[in-house]
């Protein structure tokens, strides 16, 4: 009684957001501790995308596609966010390993800043060109037509999106796990409301379609980065960002300038890939588009709280190379890759199983359907790969080591995924089927050429 009288105790301090020293003892509970709110966090974003899609897809096959271009084209920005959350997180994360909470709020500023200045000409050039992004992405003119302002919205406010990421990553990597997933509890409960009501003209609500699923995942995103801002200055957290710190810092900002460069062109090359894949698929027609993107939101709503097991094993490396620990770093990793396996491992099985079921919450049209039921069996089998695969490049970005999992992404998802979906969408018998191998083979891939490179150890000697 008394060990789960102690277990229970230690989850009230990881949900509460308690300040809790990472580099100190037994690394299995540390790690689990921190990654609950982390996979939580990661559920709650994953849910963004699968409640917009559930609503959607009631408005028929264009909407449906209109949203899967839409996100594969935001796939660019994610991986702008992606890449500043890097530098901010690792930055953070080795400053507070490191015992310097004043330098960690300066690193938090500083990347949002950041942030800020990458989100503001987006929105303009987004918001001006959305209809001719979906027509260069083979979207035809009468969907443009009735569904493009549902583009224009979403990059119009991908200031939310950008700062969401960026905040959430700041807090994770001072160890405040529990925060990032109190701000997505309360952005994805907002969305979930108005989702409908703006979507369909529920209650008092004006009727607004496709592009109302835009507006209230954009006020949902909006209401938590307020909240994130006032966590900030919150106090009894691992840092306290006070007025003395709202500044530009020159050297800070330059330096975490260059580390997102990296994290960019690493997030960018494995993101923008996805585009690529887009760009094959519409060759068989939006029923094979639309198909995809319930495939993709259903792979990402089982992805996403996996990369929070994968996240709480970044926080642990770059707080214990911050303490001169990179035994204990090298550990994490390797028990946080065990842990995923048999989480995603579990999730991957439920796909393949229950893909017809699960699709059919989405779909009635046959012909979507059954791209969608392929797509999800096909890369499900992949998670066995990809849950050590994902692990493992969090962790290099942890160490401040950015560019190997940068060369990575190149080669799997760039010079062998993209070739080899093409290849066999357009010149086998597989047909569309054959995007969704080639994307299981890149998983595969991947998680060898990783996990070589990790036990060389190079990324225990970065510094940040």
């Amino acid at each position: 009684m008394s060990r789960l009288r102690e277990g229970l105790r230690a989850l009230r301090s990881a949900f509460s957001g308690e300040a809790r020293d990472w580099t100190q003892g037994p690394i299995a509970p540390a790690l689990l501790l921190l990654s609950v709110p982390m996979v939580i966090e990661m559920s709650m974003e994953s849910l963004f995308a699968l409640v917009d899609l559930f609503w959607v897809a009631k408005l028929g096959s264009d909407a449906v596609a209109v949203v899967g271009t839409t996100e594969s084209m935001l796939s660019i920005l994610y991986a702008l966010a992606m890449g500043v959350s890097m530098a901010a997180a690792a930055t953070v994360a080795r400053r507070i390993g490191e015992k310097q909470r004043d330098a960690a709020a300066t690193a938090a500023v500083q990347g949002v800043l950041l942030a800020v200045l990458i989100a503001a000409p987006l929105c303009l050039f987004g918001g001006w060109f959305a209809p001719r992004l979906l027509a260069a992405m083979g979207t035809s003119e009468a969907t443009v037509a009735a569904c493009g302002g549902y583009t224009r919205i979403m990059f119009g406010g991908n200031a939310t999106i950008l700062l969401l990421f960026v905040m959430n990553a700041i807090f994770r990597g001072a160890g405040d796990a529990a925060i990032a997933m109190r701000v997505l509890l309360l952005a994805n409960g907002i969305n979930l409301v108005l989702d409908p009501c703006l979507i369909f003209g529920w209650g008092p609500f004006p009727e607004l379609g496709v592009e109302g699923a835009a507006i209230a995942t954009n006020i949902g995103r909006g209401i938590g980065v307020l909240y994130q801002l006032s966590q900030l200055h919150r106090v009894g957290g691992h840092f306290r960002v006070e007025r003395r710190h709202l500044r530009v810092d020159p050297p800070v900002l330059a330096a975490l300038t260059r580390f997102s460069l990296t994290g960019m062109v690493q997030s960018l090359v494995q993101t923008s890939s996805w585009i690529g894949l887009v760009r094959v698929l519409a060759s068989f027609g939006e029923a094979a588009v639309a198909g995809y993107t319930i495939g993709i939101r259903v792979i990402i709503f089982g992805l996403l709280p996996a990369w929070g097991m994968a996240s709480a094993a970044a926080t642990m490396v770059g707080q214990s190379l911050g303490a001169k620990d990179p035994r204990r770093a090298e550990q994490s990793v390797w028990l946080a890759g065990r842990f995923n396996l048999a989480f995603l491992g579990a999730i991957g099985l439920f796909f393949v199983l229950a893909a017809h079921w699960i699709v059919g919450h989405f779909t009635a049209d046959a012909s979507v359907a059954a791209f969608a039921v392929d797509c999800l069996r096909t890369i499900s089998y992949g998670f066995l790969f990809f849950a050590f695969g994902m692990v493992l490049a969090q962790s290099f970005n942890g160490a401040g080591d950015p560019w190997t999992p940068t060369w990575i992404n190149l080669l799997c998802f760039w010079l062998f995924e993209l070739p080899l979906a093409w290849f066999l969408a357009r010149h086998t018998a597989l047909g569309a089927a054959g995007v969704f191998w080639a994307i299981f083979a890149s998983f595969a891939l991947f998680t060898v050429v990783a996990a070589v490179v990790f036990r060389r150890g190079k990324w225990k000697r970065m510094v940040v």
